[in-house]
């Protein structure tokens, strides 16, 4: 995992339903199942940004990878807001309806393996005081984050 910044928080500006903390996530497989792999940014209301690449080991699928990607990211900004979690809004942005849709309880899980992977990233979900999904055509993932 590679980080472009060392701090994300900052003890001034605190997150809005206007200003979120927003995560912007996307994850692949090369073969699909295949090696996995993601990519995340983490913006501030104040407007700072921190970017990670993550490589998984093993084979998963695309839609794995996705939400692991998710599930990184938001670990990563939990471990940056610590307490502060409980009272800050995050927005997830992403090219998966999949994951979105499946995170914000219109969609329902039927793959196992993605039972798992949501039931984690929902533990994840419910340490923030709100949360919030939007999803983006690919093109846009792609001029973020590159893949």
């Amino acid at each position: 995992m590679s980080s472009s910044a060392a701090r994300l928080p900052n003890a001034e500006v605190r997150s809005s339903a206007n200003q979120p903390y927003v995560i912007i996530f996307d994850g692949g497989a090369i073969g699909n199942p295949g090696k996995g792999y993601g990519s995340y940014v983490l913006d501030s209301p104040a407007g700072r940004r921190i970017r990670n690449s993550v490589e998984y080991p093993g084979r998963m699928t695309n839609n794995q990878a996705e939400y692991q990607t998710l599930i990184d990211a938001l670990g990563h900004l939990l471990g940056l807001l610590g307490d502060r979690a409980s009272s800050e809004i995050v927005r997830m942005e992403g090219d998966s309806q999949l994951v979105l849709s499946q995170l914000s309880g219109a969609w329902k899980v039927r793959n196992q393996k993605l039972k798992k992977l949501h039931a984690e990233a929902q533990e994840l979900l419910k340490q923030f005081a709100a949360v919030q999904f939007a999803w983006h055509p690919r093109e846009r993932s792609v001029a973020i984050l590159g893949h």
